[in-house]
């Protein structure tokens, strides 16, 4: 594992200087646009915008993207299963913490890891999800997460999505700002000296170019990351949960829902288990696109055979390919530690409609803090929040029920003892 770690990241590091090259040289030509001289302040202040920005993203940037994401933390309480499968996972990857768990209340099946260090890390899961998913496809999905947070893979994401998020705010105030000025402080210095204001001009052209062409070529690089982490993330879970369909078919599942997350954004897609933002049906290129293709990401796991090993997905992966391509590091390759994919659990029923949509209402309620009350006539009573009286009559009965007062936690244990 860790010359798979260092490996990606020194992979990554070379995309993410050239996004640094990027940075640099579209700050020097908008420098020297705006005067002469000017390239080297324009380095400066790209820079520093830069800096600035990885400094807030380090402190709060998992707080930032968990209050976008409109995520709650959970107890156990709310979900149990979720809880114990991400400390498997955290075992099984030899995580030093585990992860804190938040739950996104909404219907749209998805989940999304963050977190700077793996000490203060954080798995996060949509409502939609834990209804829709039975033992192993979640584990698949919690040990997929659990693999971007050991591998390092939400660190670089978050510096080098800065770097283009960067690249981009200084070429959409540069372009504005011309836009707007039309070109005049340019004409203004090509007034004063025919030579000087041949060579403003040229500068100008030169940084209008870089300011177009540069976020594209950034983005590129920035999607080329992202994808090749994927794969990586569907390695290491397969090797971890030793049982890829689990997986493949919690992908399936999460890549034919209809339903949009509405809490997602540009920024945060990339960061899913599966692109939120793809609609259905919706061909995106491959270099155009976060994530890699889910039908292929599907089919390299359900083609894996003889085991579990890093071997059997790069075997895998070159099958689906059509072509030989080193995605793991050589000395990850070299392990012939045999490991063999396990059986299904046994516990997999699937789940009927009317079970899942009812499985989706009563978590959802539950992380919106509705009390769960079960009358001794048997009928139980879904009290919202806002609900300002103490006590609730049973409309079937006529008994007075008091309600629980407290915390999700205590809430939750009278839903479990409930049944729902």
């Amino acid at each position: 594992m860790w010359e798979l770690i260092q490996s990606n990241k020194r992979k990554t590091m070379i995309l993410f200087i050239a996004m640094g090259i990027a940075l640099i040289l579209l700050g020097y030509f908008v420098g020297s646009y705006f005067f002469p001289g000017g390239g080297v302040f324009g380095v400066i202040l790209a820079l520093f915008i830069w800096f600035i920005l990885s400094m807030v993203s380090y402190t709060a940037g998992s707080s930032i993207l968990l209050s976008v994401s409109s995520a709650r933390e959970v107890t156990p309480d709310v979900h149990q299963q979720l809880f114990n499968l991400v400390e498997e996972m955290r075992i099984a990857s030899n995580l030093p913490k585990t992860p804190k768990v938040y739950i996104i209340n909404d219907a749209a099946p998805n989940a999304f890891a963050t977190g700077i260090k793996p000490e203060n890390s954080a798995i996060t899961v949509t409502a939609g999800l834990l209804s829709k998913l039975n033992r192993d496809e979640l584990q698949g999905v919690v040990a997929h997460e659990m693999s971007h947070i050991a591998n390092r893979d939400i660190l670089v994401m978050t510096f080098a999505g800065i770097m283009l998020g960067s690249i981009v705010l200084i070429s959409e105030v540069f372009l504005k700002g011309l836009w707007f000025s039309g070109g005049s402080s340019a004409r203004y210095r090509s007034k004063s000296s025919s030579d000087s204001g041949q060579a403003q001009m040229i500068i100008m052209v030169v940084a209008i170019v870089f300011a177009i062409l540069a976020p594209i070529a950034a983005q590129l690089l920035y999607f080329a990351i992202s994808r090749r982490r994927e794969y990586l993330a569907d390695a290491n879970g397969a090797r971890l949960t030793r049982y890829p369909e689990g997986l493949a078919s919690a992908l399936e599942k999460i890549s034919s829902t209809d339903l949009d997350l509405k809490s997602a954004n540009k920024v945060t897609a990339p960061m899913f288990i599966i692109n939120p933002l793809k609609k259905k049906g919706m061909k995106l290129s491959d270099l155009t696109s976060t994530h890699p293709p889910t039908s292929e990401r599907i089919k390299i796991l359900r083609s894996m055979a003889g085991g579990v090993n890093y071997i059997n997905y790069q075997n895998a992966f070159n099958m689906i390919k059509g072509k030989n391509s080193v995605l793991l590091p050589a000395a990850a390759l070299s392990d012939q530690t045999k490991i063999d994919i396990r059986k299904a659990s046994s516990d997999l029923e699937p789940a009927s409609n009317i079970k899942e949509k009812r499985t989706l209402g009563d978590l959802m309620m539950t992380i919106n803090k509705y009390a769960f009350i079960v009358c001794a006539c048997g009928l139980k009573m879904k009290v919202p929040p806002d609900y300002k009286e103490k006590s609730i009559t049973c409309p079937r009965c006529g008994r007075k029920n008091e309600i629980p007062l407290g915390d999700i936690s205590t809430i939750s244990k009278v839903a479990q003892s409930a049944n729902i």
